[in-house]
């Protein structure tokens, strides 16, 4: 309660947080000095789970929840990966198996569900009916995809009834089955009536963004990348406006869905850094790879046409999703974006957190969601959004 009370002075106030590598005779050493802090939930981990969408979502959800003025949740993210397979299984079998059947997503797919079935929190649904204490996908995404492939090539030329309550019992067996009703605080609720009245938040109140040149700038269009699977449309802008939204989103209390590429060796979650070299890495000397993490290191211009290149020639993928919950800067003012990742509190000295530097983000950046308040009144005018 009293982290609750704490939100509009926590993003009105900086803490100063130092890297770990962080001495006092070290100049080159760099320290982040946060900017806007927005109160979240607590770091998860994603164990064996290629569902970082839904991890990133529900962080995400839980902390608009606490932005509204609801108590702080901790919500079911396999109550999530329980529907969303059935979805998947669905148009994978009417598709006749060409399309992408996988863990990945996109963070529309987490909202979707919401909409449509609710949520519940993790002490109601945990989804670990198979005899372990974390999250595993190796066998139930292969029995699954086994299941799939077999009834797509059925010998008999038509399809039965009982594919898709055999696709339910296969989640069933390994998530457990979603009850109907079920106590939160003494209360009883439906996955629906929890959604309404505990989480709170709207789900037609949020947008996905990007900025490619696919598409006219301002419009929408579905954005093509493999965990796309459902078609999602996304709204189109340029770069230098998404970097606005994204900015402005955090410095006004709303944090952000990051999509993104994570696959760069400049990419260093255990030190809770990520910036972009002004060479390719790996060409550099051991001393230059080193400066590359040093405070005053100067990286490279992103221009919309930067991006195109690293789309188009796939050295950028959305292959993962995070959570933007603040700002902070070095003692150079150079600009970082606080980000929640779900690979456990444990994971780095950060407690799970990263700070990825805005160029990083301004060429890595594949899609954001946000609240569509959130985002600055000329930009949404262009965007014609209500």
């Amino acid at each position: 309660m009293y982290k609750h009370l704490l939100i509009s002075v926590a993003i009105i106030f900086s803490v100063q947080l130092f890297s770990q590598e962080d001495k006092s005779n070290d100049d080159k050493a760099i320290k982040y000095t946060e900017i806007t802090n927005i109160i979240t939930s607590e770091v998860k981990s994603q164990d064996r789970m290629g569902t970082c969408w839904d991890y990133a979502t529900t962080s995400f959800v839980e902390t608009e929840a606490i932005r509204i003025g609801k108590p702080e949740l901790d919500l079911s993210e396999m109550f999530t990966v329980r529907y969303d397979y059935v979805a998947k299984a669905k148009q994978y079998i009417q598709l006749h198996g060409k399309t992408n059947f996988s863990p990945g997503g996109q963070a529309h797919h987490m909202i979707n569900i919401l909409k449509e079935y609710g949520a519940m929190p993790e002490e109601s649904y945990k989804g670990l009916q198979y005899g372990d204490t974390i999250h595993r996908e190796g066998e139930i995404l292969n029995g699954l995809t086994g299941f799939l492939k077999g009834v797509n090539k059925n010998a008999d030329k038509k399809l039965t009834t009982a594919w898709l309550p055999a696709t339910n019992s296969i989640l069933e067996s390994y998530l457990g089955k979603v009850p109907e009703k079920f106590k939160y605080k003494g209360k009883e609720y439906s996955p629906k009536t929890f959604a309404k009245n505990v989480v709170g938040i709207n789900p037609d109140d949020y947008v996905e963004i990007t900025s490619y040149t696919d598409a006219p700038f301002y419009s929408q269009y579905v954005l093509k990348i493999p965990d796309n699977w459902d078609w999602g449309m996304y709204y189109n802008v340029p770069i230098n406006d998404l970097m606005e939204i994204m900015k402005e989103s955090l410095k006004n209390g709303y944090s952000v869905v990051f999509d993104g590429d994570v696959s760069e060796p400049t990419f260093r979650h255990r030190k809770g850094i990520a910036v972009l070299p002004q060479k390719d890495f790996y060409s550099l000397t051991d001393e230059e790879q080193k400066q590359v993490f040093e405070l005053g290191y100067k990286e490279p211009e992103v221009t919309q046409t930067y991006r195109e290149i690293t789309f188009n020639s796939r050295e950028t993928t959305d292959d993962h999703l995070m959570h933007f919950t603040g700002l902070a800067k070095d003692q150079t003012g150079k600009i970082y974006f606080k980000t929640k990742n779900s690979w456990g509190k444990d994971s780095n000295d950060f407690g799970g957190y990263l700070y990825m530097s805005e160029s990083f983000v301004k060429l890595k950046t594949v899609a954001i969601m946000v609240h569509k308040e959130a985002i600055p009144s000329a930009i949404k005018k262009k965007m014609n959004i209500k």
